[in-house]
């Protein structure tokens, strides 16, 4: 239930201020009061933003986006996987080669142009990365996929949200990560190619805005 709920009423929090986390200041004390109130906001009524309404956020500063990385057929990596050797994991397809550069083609379209752009080091990722055409791909340790090694999840998400606290967010931002990752610090079960805009407050919470498909 609770992944269908993400979908249909995370997707839009900013109109009504739904706290999807917090970047840790009393870190378990802001956990708790997340999902204390969490339930009760996603049942709330659907508020669908406009796309470019979300474009025009990620272009205003104090956003960024995460990105699922693009079509991968398969889950997690085969046995033998091994990150510095892209012939051991699953990658992507043609088509998930092609979704990536459409990507890449509607952040121009929207103005977003170039951008600081981040990836976990698997290959699909930093291939999605490379193909959307932003600018120079940064590969960034705490967006490593944890799927093999969920002990992982929270100490790597908490590391996730200081070093998101510590971005100055004054241009588009964008991160290339996994849909564990992804789904461990908003909540949002996104597609594959999906984007998920997120703002930062100036009190460092984390907010959903919205979701984009690229399909």
């Amino acid at each position: 239930m609770l992944s269908n709920m993400c979908r249909n009423s995370l997707a839009i929090c900013v109109a009504l201020g739904c706290l999807v986390l917090s970047v840790p200041g009393s870190f378990a004390q802001n956990i708790a009061a997340a999902e204390s109130t969490l339930p009760a906001q996603l049942a709330q009524a659907e508020v669908e933003q406009p796309e470019s309404a979300l474009w025009n956020a990620l272009r205003s500063g104090d956003h960024f986006a995460l990105l699922r990385h693009a079509v991968a057929p398969g889950s997690g990596d085969p046995a033998g996987f091994n990150v510095d050797d892209c012939t051991t994991q699953r990658n992507l397809s043609d088509g998930g080669r092609d979704q990536a550069s459409r990507i890449g083609a509607r952040f121009r379209s929207n103005g977003i142009v170039p951008a600081a752009v981040f990836s976990s080091r698997w290959c699909r990722c930093l291939e999605t990365a490379r193909l959307l055409g932003l600018g120079p791909v940064t590969e960034q340790p705490v967006l490593n996929s944890f799927f093999q090694d969920f002990e992982r999840r929270e100490p790597q998400t908490r590391a996730l949200r200081h070093w998101i606290a510590k971005q100055e967010l004054t241009a588009p931002l964008i991160l290339v990560t996994h849909q564990v990752n992804i789904t461990a610090l908003t909540n949002v079960f996104p597609q594959s190619g999906e984007l998920v805009i997120v703002r930062r407050s100036k009190t460092g919470t984390l907010l959903v805005v919205g979701t984009i498909r690229s399909d």
